[in-house]
């Protein structure tokens, strides 16, 4: 700092970048991230305000006898809770979770709970992350969270199988907040490779809904996942943009001087081109929902709305300066908010009063949008040469990959034999090489 303090040009740049940064900051606002979006319907977002509820039911130490219900209660009946363990039976690995069936909406999910800020385990799960350190199906996630991805997979395994085949006309549905928002993404991901696992489960009979996600995947995954992952956030929360890597955030927690001037150049002279063509950068996963209840600057409430994409560009970048952002990420208040839009939502179509056969067709034609625009996120990843992006074959069997893409359009870039090898060979228990499961 005495060298750059002893010129006065490098000073001035200095203070005009970080005025630039503040002036940015401060005229951002949340609503700008999803201004382009479309609307959700009431029929996508109906789980989500019930599913929060059940995750809220997590921590509770006894079901039966709930000690911090929201009005209406939870909506759990104990006798369908398969399961529900805590942090001792879980040995530290993963936050308390509880496998519950939803008959009513013929469901079986596995619910996790969030961050809790007196257990070291939870920390130092979300800490166990490096910038490129772990890679997953042709992309890199958080290593922690795969980490406790991967230990209630093979603990939960046989139960759910056992479920599915028992269930066989149920939704196989996983949920979580913050911390567990992240390790359901992950367990997702796992399922959805080893589907043989769980009773050869159909892909369209997996989803998951991410409450306030940690950002935990690479860029091609969170769209090429985004047909069964959903991440839900509410205004300003903050988890969702923390883009610093919690490991650097934590070193410099008592210097925010050192954090702010770091964050001001980074974000400064960092190019979104440059962002988006980097691999390890880890962003929220699968479709995202954006419920905005605030005017801009939190001068007033507005009437809830909910905006729903699969960005490519755009996925929750930027901090917003506001006195919300940690508040935006209580489950407790998004339980409240989500279920205020959804009852909005429901408004707005008993206005228009749909018919029966007209809601069942709009459902059809939503589940078809909704397939044509991941289809298309997908192709847009292509076409920004975002790393390991491809398009899905039209016959299921091969995949469209980035270097094929680039040689129907004339490009000199060729793949090597270890970058194919990489890429369509995989390892298993025993050691030897075999194919990966999507190449035969």
């Amino acid at each position: 700092m005495s060298l750059v303090c002893a010129c006065p040009i490098l000073e001035c740049v200095y203070c005009l970048g970080c005025a630039r940064w503040a002036w940015k900051k401060c005229l951002y606002t949340a609503g700008r991230e999803s201004e382009n979006w479309g609307f959700a319907t009431s029929t996508e977002f109906e789980p989500v305000p019930r599913i929060c509820r059940y995750i809220l039911g997590v921590y509770e130490f006894d079901i039966r006898n709930p000690l911090w219900a929201p009005p209406g209660g939870y909506g759990i009946n104990p006798d369908s809770v398969v399961l529900k363990k805590n942090y001792d039976e879980n040995q530290g690995k993963v936050s308390p979770y509880m496998i519950y069936i939803d008959k009513d909406n013929q469901d079986i999910l596995l619910l996790i709970s969030g961050l809790n800020m007196a257990k070291e385990s939870d920390f130092l799960l979300l800490l166990d992350d490096k910038l490129g350190q772990t890679k997953f199906d042709g992309g890199y996630v958080h290593n922690g969270l795969l980490k406790a991805a991967q230990w209630v997979f093979d603990t939960e395994c046989d139960v759910l199988k056992e479920l599915v085949e028992k269930y066989e006309d149920y939704t196989l549905t996983f949920a979580g907040h913050s911390l567990g928002a992240g390790v359901v993404t992950l367990l997702t991901m796992l399922v959805v490779k080893n589907r043989d696992k769980i009773g050869n489960i159909d892909r369209k009979r997996i989803r998951c809904f991410a409450i306030a996600p940690a950002r935990c995947v690479s860029l091609n995954l969170a769209v090429r996942y985004a047909d069964v992952i959903n991440s839900v956030v509410l205004q300003d929360d903050f988890m969702p943009r923390t883009s610093v890597a919690l490991e650097v955030l934590f070193k410099f927690l008592f210097c925010f001087p050192c954090i702010l001037c770091a964050t001001c150049l980074k974000e400064t002279c960092t190019l979104q081109e440059h962002m988006l063509q980097d691999p390890r950068r880890l962003y929220a996963p699968g479709r995202l929902y954006h419920v905005l209840v605030r005017k801009p600057f939190g001068v007033g409430r507005i009437s809830p709305t909910v905006k729903t994409a699969v960005p490519v560009d755009g996925r929750f970048e930027h901090m917003v300066i506001s006195c919300h952002i940690i508040s935006d990420h209580s489950i407790a208040l998004m339980e409240r908010e989500f279920q205020s839009a959804l009852d909005t939502l429901k408004e707005k179509d008993h206005v228009m009063d749909i018919p029966t056969q007209q809601r069942m067709e709009r459902s059809t034609s939503l589940a078809m949008d909704h397939s044509e625009e991941h289809k298309a996120a997908l192709a847009r990843a292509v076409a920004l040469d975002i790393p390991e992006a491809y398009l899905p074959s039209e016959y299921g069997t091969f995949r469209k990959a980035q270097s094929m893409n680039d040689s129907a359009h004339g490009s000199s870039k060729r793949e090597s034999w270890d970058e194919l090898a990489a890429r369509i060979l995989d390892t298993d228990e025993k050691g030897e090489t075999v194919l990966k499961s999507d190449w035969y």
